[in-house]
């Protein structure tokens, strides 16, 4: 009982220190608030861009904030209350835009709707016009930027709202439509309040992920506190400016949170003791055709006419580099996103396994409450912008930096240099703080499933807290462990604001070079990189869709048995 004791306490010694780290670098920027030295830089700020920070910072929330609403709610409606042809297809295919990273899209919608684009080519051949002759949209501006956002972020609402309209709105719909509501009414009145903390939840991870871009905003000249953070750190040199810009983000980011929580007010939500899913109403002729064009549009949009046009670029333009250069390239984002999902996966296991009720203490108790104390905390980490990650980070770690590199001359007598911030461990650290929430989340998920029964008969038998891990749950939790690690890996293949920041000296990733070419009008040399993004980030799409199918079979069987259920009832 003692060597039990003494494991639970250092798993919550564990927990501490894990979030203690996940907490510095926003302690770090919170505390630069107060920093002094950088008057003139903001004097410069506010008589430049701090105006537009803050304007195009705010009308690229509204803007995708709808839009994302929009289309994710209104295509999570079609594929679960309509019947189709294509439905099924739809139902996985619209999770597709996930794997197009914003920037790889902005990137190639400017090279295919520019003035020299094909668009506007076969525009002024076919109607003989010349440059004074029409008007075309600018794809580089706020509101290109706002579609293009829209496009890969709707199915954070499509996947959440999809869940809520199966879960909680089946049965009831019936019983509205069978006390004579119409479907629009039905829809307004009984579908979209139970369905409301689920489509609250992905316009605030869309908004998030809209704050916390760099690529597109920087590519198209959007001012937002992405780009100024950057623009303050490089270009004007001053980190303690940066880390204030970086501070004004983060309250943005608290505060599109606590407006989520706030907008519920004091309404619950529950779902019905019973679960039955509503049965799909089958559309014929116009209105089947209306609704899969609503599905396909945004399918063509945000995955399958960008990644045609990327695969057009890499084998008809001459320029796409496969040689030892990609090779480099590749090499060192597999290299540091798979050594962070590793990582992140070992360390939200412990941080999980602290948590799990189950651990000789009562759910509610003091000492369970530490290590839920403490998850909360790590999973802030992913709410956070890679840019103000980046800032947090290197603020407290160059100068441990520095400290070190006094240390060891005094020691040893020879200067070591950059030991941290010259090397990746200081980049994976950043990714570390950043997407150790998402590995923690899918681990808790299959810790969930697994009854506490079992750690009772574990102890029992006399196996302590680390032995019961090691034979009784890591078996258990090997799908959920390789979820886990492929979801960060891909996230880490994709992060670039913080890549860009906090990237060695001579260091490239797939994503830093596809921005770096993009941003030289080497679209075709870049093609490579961002379809090897785009590859990679259809992986989780694949486990996604896969889930999606097993849930449709599992929510029919339930379905079936409910209504033989009610069959055997009524004789």
């Amino acid at each position: 009982m003692r060597h039990r004791r003494h494991s639970l306490t250092l798993l919550n010694l564990i927990s501490l220190v894990l979030a203690m780290l996940v907490a510095v670098p926003v302690l770090a920027v919170v505390l630069n608030i107060f920093g002094g030295g950088t008057g003139e830089t903001w004097r410069h700020l506010l008589d430049t861009v701090l105006a537009d920070y803050l304007i195009n910072s705010f009308t690229l929330c509204i803007g995708v904030g709808v839009c994302v609403g929009l289309l994710g709610t209104g295509a999570a409606w079609l594929v679960t209350h309509y019947e189709f042809r294509g439905r099924q297809l739809a139902q996985w295919a619209l999770l597709l835009p996930m794997a197009m990273p914003a920037y790889v899209l902005a990137y190639t919608y400017t090279d295919f709707l520019q003035f020299a684009g094909p668009v506007q080519s076969a525009l002024r051949e076919a109607f003989g016009w010349h440059k004074a002759d029409y008007w075309f949209p600018d794809v580089r501006s706020i509101s290109g930027a706002i579609v293009l956002f829209s496009c890969v972020l709707y199915p954070y609402v499509y996947l959440l709202a999809r869940a809520a309209f199966i879960e909680r709105a089946g049965s009831m719909v019936d019983a509205a439509r069978a006390l004579g509501l119409s479907p629009w009414q039905s829809f307004r009145q009984v579908t979209m309040p139970l369905a409301r903390p689920a489509i609250a939840a992905g316009i605030a991870l869309a908004l998030m992920e809209t704050l916390a871009d760099y690529g597109t905003v920087a590519y198209f000249a959007v001012n937002t506190f992405t780009t100024g953070i950057y623009r303050a750190w490089y270009s004007l040199g001053d980190r303690v400016a940066a880390a204030q810009l970086a501070a004004c983000l983060l309250a943005g980011v608290l505060a599109l949170l606590v407006i989520e929580q706030a907008s519920r007010g004091r309404a619950r939500y529950h779902g019905t003791a019973s679960y039955q899913r509503n049965r799909p109403h089958e559309l014929f002729g116009v209105r089947a055709l209306l609704a899969q064009l609503a599905c396909l549009i945004p399918i063509v949009v945000g995955f399958i006419l960008p990644a045609g046009l990327l695969l057009r670029l890499a084998f008809d333009s001459g320029d796409a580099q496969f040689g030892s250069r990609f090779l480099v390239l590749a090499r060192n984002s597999f290299g540091v996103a798979l050594i962070t999902a590793l990582l992140a996966v070992g360390l939200a296991l412990l941080l999980a396994y602290a948590a799990r009720p189950g651990n000789g203490k009562t759910q509610n108790s003091w000492r369970n409450f530490l290590p839920r104390l403490y998850r909360r905390v790590v999973g802030l980490g992913y709410a956070v912008p890679g840019s103000v990650i980046a800032v947090g980070v290197l603020i407290p770690v160059t100068r441990l930096d520095a400290t070190l590199a006094q240390w060891w001359q005094y020691a040893f007598g020879v200067n070591p240099g950059l030991m941290l911030t010259g090397g990746i461990a200081a980049l994976i650290y950043a990714y570390l703080a950043r997407f150790l929430a998402i590995a923690l989340q899918s681990l808790d998920a299959g810790f969930a499933r697994i009854t506490p029964s079992m750690d009772a008969a574990a102890r029992s038998l006399g196996a302590d807290a680390s032995e019961t891990l090691r034979r009784v749950h890591l078996p258990l939790l090997r799908g959920s462990m390789l979820t886990a690690g492929l979801l960060v890996f891909v996230d880490v293949m994709k992060e670039l604001p913080a890549t860009l920041v906090m990237r060695p000296f001579n260091f490239d990733t797939l994503a830093t070079q596809t921005y770096a070419l993009a941003t030289d009008e080497r679209l075709g040399e870049a093609s490579t990189a961002a379809l090897a993004i785009v590859a990679v980030g259809l992986i989780p799409i694949i486990v996604l869709s896969r889930q999606i199918a097993r849930s449709h079979k599992a929510s029919a069987s339930k379905c079936g048995e409910g209504t033989k259920g009610i069959t055997i009832n009524v004789r």
